[in-house]
């Protein structure tokens, strides 16, 4: 049986890695962020006809506003409506008429019902209630854990958590992809999906610990510990990311970064609640592998 404890700093050096060229990206290229943070234009029309959102969409990809929100209302079966809702990064007026303009050649004429420039406070209430959200979860983890294991099972469960949030702000740094109000939820997805597995992992370590023998190193047990939680480890892993996946692929591109968000968190969710929570607690205990 492979020993994931004994190997421990090789996990370790794999985690920091990650961490350390997530962190450089984060100093160096920032993050792009969606109007949903940073403000921008809102375009209401009515159309002559029914459209598409695809068909929108193509017009503002000519113009450099692919990214674009998209909402069509009173949708029928076919996804399609003669009222579109498109909100925008901050564009000019000359750049909002060259679009419009576009839009008219492209697809027909419409009615304008509204047009306005929204700010980027939302955007920081938004912000500042995830943090705490996410802040307050933790701590609310601590206690619960604490309470139903010990502060060091806790301890290892957030140190966990923080890996899976840092490892999916990475990502998306590193590859520039867009934050919206959907990444916020993904990310709260994330850290319930990845406490819920390092839970499991720590309830058949807490079982092993009453049976745990003399003879038997604690490194040892916890391996067997995780190693006999793998099997519902893996079937939960793989059929959240088939589900996700799917979405990914099938969902369209409103919901592209939100579904990809949470393939990395799942992911890295797992990678650390197999690889790095026992070892964690091992090490926050002052024990090694051999002990």
């Amino acid at each position: 049986m492979f020993s994931i404890v004994r190997n421990y700093k090789i996990f370790f050096t794999i985690s920091v890695i990650f961490l350390l060229v997530g962190l450089g990206s984060m100093f160096t290229k920032g993050f792009n962020l969606g109007i949903d943070f940073t403000g921008g234009s809102i375009i209401d029309l009515k159309f002559n006809k029914a459209v598409s959102v695809a068909e929108v969409r193509d017009i503002l990809k000519g113009h450099n506003l692919g990214n674009s929100v998209i909402q069509l209302g009173n949708v029928d079966d076919s996804n399609i409506s003669d009222s579109v809702l498109i909100r925008t990064g901050i564009i000019d007026d000359a750049k909002r008429r060259e679009v419009m303009d576009a839009l008219k050649a492209g697809i027909g004429e419409y009615q304008i019902l509204r047009i306005e420039n929204v700010g980027a406070t939302v955007g920081k209430e938004l912000v500042q209630q995830a943090v705490l959200a996410i802040v307050l979860s933790w701590v609310l983890m601590i206690a619960y854990i604490t309470i139903r294991f010990e502060f060091k099972f806790a301890i290892a469960a957030i140190i966990a958590l923080i890996i899976d949030v840092m490892v999916t702000l990475s990502y998306f740094s590193l590859f520039q992809m867009e934050l919206d109000s959907t990444f916020v939820a993904a990310l709260l997805t994330v850290v319930g999906y990845s406490i819920n597995g390092t839970i499991v992992i720590f309830d058949r370590i807490r079982e092993g610990l009453k049976t745990h023998r003399r003879s038997e190193s604690l490194g040892d047990m916890v391996d067997k510990c995780v190693w006999s939680t793998m099997t519902r480890t893996c079937y939960t892993v793989f059929t959240s990311l088939f589900a996700v996946v799917s979405i990914f692929v099938f969902g369209g591109e409103t919901i592209h970064n939100f579904s990809f968000a949470m393939i990395v968190g799942f992911c890295s969710g797992a990678y650390t609640s197999i690889f790095l929570a026992g070892p964690l607690w091992l090490f926050l205990r002052g024990k090694k592998a051999s002990d």
